[in-house]
């Protein structure tokens, strides 16, 4: 078998980028902002903040929050017939 090189943040050069009138500093309200167990959230990757990211293969995907594990959520979402849990910090997410 061939052997992959690199890390799972490869190929993303355009997913991961920001559009220039959300760069610079994250408002402290995106880190603090709180959800309620069965709101609809969408998964986006804020780029300017590493801590919780998911991979980068959910970003744009919809689901609901299904309880806290420290500072992130666990969010499910559906990938193709399965149904995931994904641990996503409240930067990368967003109210549907």
């Amino acid at each position: 078998m061939v052997k992959r090189k690199g890390s799972y943040l490869r190929k993303t050069r355009h997913k991961l980028m920001q559009d220039y009138r959300h760069k610079g500093k994250i408002p402290l309200s995106r880190y603090f902002q709180e959800f309620q167990e069965g709101d609809k959230v969408h998964l986006k990757i804020n780029s300017a903040a590493q801590s919780g990211r998911f991979h980068p293969r959910f970003h744009g995907f919809s689901g609901t929050v299904h309880g806290q594990r420290g500072s992130c959520y666990g969010v499910l979402i559906h990938d193709g017939d399965k149904q995931k849990k994904v641990y996503v910090h409240p930067i990368h997410l967003q109210k549907a």
